[in-house]
């Protein structure tokens, strides 16, 4: 990967519907990209590609503040609950949102305002198609393995293949052309029309039912960002 990033700092473009992209041409796509809605599950390799994080920690401006972030709340906008423990009025409860409980260690970034736009129009997407809140996690948590909730364009020799997007989906495997799949309302309701055609998915593990749909080669990585999903579903819902 070359030293000079400069060069390569994302452009923002919006589309006539105002949605935006985030496009970083020669940084590496997350580990864990979409392939096609309808596949069987690949195989477990070594994990996430570091070195793609990093980079698009640098593209997005994370790097810079890397040092500020332990001092700053988890989620920018967000609240984790009452100090009861019970769920705000009219919000899912934990149990609704995690009824299989926690798999394995769980990860955590802050939100800004563009994330947590992304989240919301998942969250909607959620409510329009059925999918209900459990559906919302595994979308929430879905995009924070694939795209840290930032709706990426086209990574250019980086990028792996044709993915782009929330949820990283493929043109060229029939997700949708890359102005539909960088449209969050799209790009959300193409995942949880995929979702619904996996039978049983309401009662299947959080990273089941992701990698069902994402077919990616970290399976396991969805896992992670359960708790922090399910915080957002929550306030969100």
């Amino acid at each position: 990967m070359k030293v000079d990033f400069t060069r390569w700092l994302p452009a923002i473009a919006k589309d006539s519907y105002r949605k935006t992209a985030l496009s970083v041409v020669g940084v590496a796509a997350l580990g864990g990209l979409a392939l096609a809605p309808t596949v069987a599950a690949a195989p477990v390799t070594s994990g996430p590609h570091q070195g793609a994080v990093a980079a698009i920690d640098l593209a997005t401006g994370k790097a810079a503040t890397a040092a500020r972030q332990e001092d700053q709340p988890v989620e920018s906008g967000l609240t984790t609950g009452s100090a009861t423990g019970k769920p705000p009025a009219g919000k899912p409860s934990r149990e609704e949102l995690i009824p299989h409980g926690i798999e394995g260690a769980q990860s955590r970034i802050p939100l800004d305002d563009a994330q947590l736009a992304n989240a919301r129009a998942i969250v909607d997407a959620a409510k329009k198609t059925g999918v209900g809140d459990r559906g919302a996690v595994i979308g929430i948590a879905t995009s924070l393995q694939e795209s840290k909730l930032y709706n990426l364009g086209h990574l250019g020799a980086y990028n792996d293949h044709d993915s782009q997007g929330l949820f990283q989906q493929r043109p060229s495997s029939g997700w949708g052309t890359p102005e539909q799949i960088t449209d969050p309302e799209y790009s959300a309701t193409a995942f949880f029309s995929a979702l619904k055609n996996v039978g049983g998915w309401q009662d299947l593990p959080l990273t089941t039912a992701a990698q069902t749909v994402q077919v990616s080669a970290f399976p396991y990585a969805y896992a992670q960002w359960e708790e922090q999903a399910a915080d957002i579903v929550q306030q969100l819902w």
